[in-house]
């Protein structure tokens, strides 16, 4: 884009790393970081994946830098509580499974370390509200002009509100726990059900599946675990808003609930595998969804959670984020204007966002609110239920950055 401008991103984890470094490269005079949290992202253990391929169209983009911690996954299996197949239950499918694993505080600080030096990241600054013109209105009651917004702020979205206000998350009507611990830890256990690094395992029962990887973490592998069920009714949820109970704050209807899945539905030992995880590393998500039914508008622009909400079923969180960067990069240097580049971005990204909520509701479905009868499955049973979940998908993971 000839000339060049001042730009605001509102959120300063992974999206909004990867559009301040996008825009710094890009040519902009001038990039703002305002994120709301004090402390450090760094120390956020949650477990994401990355499919290989896109990780690979990503590097090549310049969106993902070199040399951030990834651990390698290669296949993902299916299993069933029998209590005749021994205490690692019974495999019902074996799929591959091309990904590379990631703790979310290390993806975060490669990105942050990567972000170019003329960016200037302001922690403690939370947006109260943007306009379409350009204008951002901090909590402290100063206002801010910038040439553009880009809302990076999540799930709970200022800018978004701004850019399309009837747009709001809904309640998919189950939640997931999630939590994860030392590798090593599982020594204690004994046995050899989970001897393979590389293994991704799908626990099932009626009603709902847990997903169980390692992770890289500052000090070694760590084992990511993601459980999604029906909460109990006097769980304490506000399901009229998408608030988690961070770790340590679980109440005690949720933890009981908790222990009584995995007593009742696990194999036993993936049950005490879980088991292992201290308290204050789990924490408990309601489920929520969204399509945006605008991403740009004015001078403002979303991406990541901020644009769509996709429940994670889908693995494709931070690959569509650092993907809305890279299609933004690539709209800024084809632009002659700003109103030129929004409407490219608005073109290379708007039907990705809503292609993902819809393959991630159809993995919501049929692995939590409608569960089909796992135990009777067999390879093919599971292969055939698996490709009418994709329904025409290559697979998950998002999509190719260029069809």
């Amino acid at each position: 884009m000839r000339g060049s401008g001042t730009v605001a991103v509102v959120g300063g984890s992974i999206a909004g790393c990867a559009f301040a470094s996008a825009a710094a490269r890009a040519g902009a005079d001038e990039v703002v970081v305002l994120e709301r949290t004090g402390g450090r992202l760094a120390d956020r253990g949650v477990g994401l994946c990355v499919h290989d391929d896109r990780a690979a169209e990503l590097a090549a983009a310049g969106a993902l830098p070199a040399g951030i911690p990834a651990h390698p996954l290669a296949r993902r299996r299916w299993v069933v509580r029998d209590p005749q197949a021994g205490p690692g239950g019974r495999v019902i499918w074996e799929q591959p499974f091309p990904f590379h694993s990631y703790h979310w505080g290390l993806l975060w600080r490669g990105l942050r370390e990567a972000t170019p030096d003329s960016v200037v990241y302001r922690q403690g600054e939370s947006v109260a509200g943007v306009s379409a013109e350009g204008e951002v209105r901090l909590a402290g009651g100063s206002v801010e002009r910038y040439d553009l917004v880009v809302g990076a702020d999540g799930y709970r979205s200022v800018v978004r509100e701004a850019v399309c206000p009837d747009s709001r998350p809904h309640y998919a009507g189950y939640v997931c726990w999630r939590g994860n611990f030392e590798a090593r830890l599982l020594d204690s256990l004994g046995g050899h059900e989970d001897s393979y690094p590389g293994a991704v395992t799908t626990v099932c029962w009626p009603g709902g599946t847990c997903v169980i990887y390692r992770i890289p973490g500052p000090a070694g592998l760590r084992v990511n675990w993601v459980l999604y069920a029906t909460p109990p009714p006097a769980a304490g949820l506000r399901l009229d808003d998408p608030t988690s109970f961070p770790p340590g704050t679980v109440t005690g209807e949720l933890a009981v609930h908790l222990a009584e899945l995995l007593e009742e539905r696990f194999p036993p030992y993936w049950g005490r595998a879980l088991g292992l995880t201290d308290p204050a590393d789990v924490y408990v998500q309601p489920i929520y969804d969204l399509e945006a039914t605008a991403i740009t508008a004015g001078r403002l622009l979303l991406s990541g959670d901020a644009a769509s909400v996709v429940r994670p079923h889908n693995t494709s969180g931070a690959a569509k984020a650092l993907q809305d960067a890279s299609a933004f990069e690539e709209a800024w240097r084809a632009a002659d204007s700003w109103e030129q580049l929004l409407r490219g971005y608005q073109e290379a990204r708007g039907a990705a966002g809503r292609e993902l909520v819809a393959l991630a509701r159809r993995l919501g479905r049929a692995q939590v609110e409608r569960t089909p009868d796992w135990a009777a499955m067999g390879h093919a049973e599971a292969q055939a239920w698996w490709q009418g979940q994709l329904a025409g998908a290559a697979d998950i993971g998002g999509q190719a950055l260029t069809p």
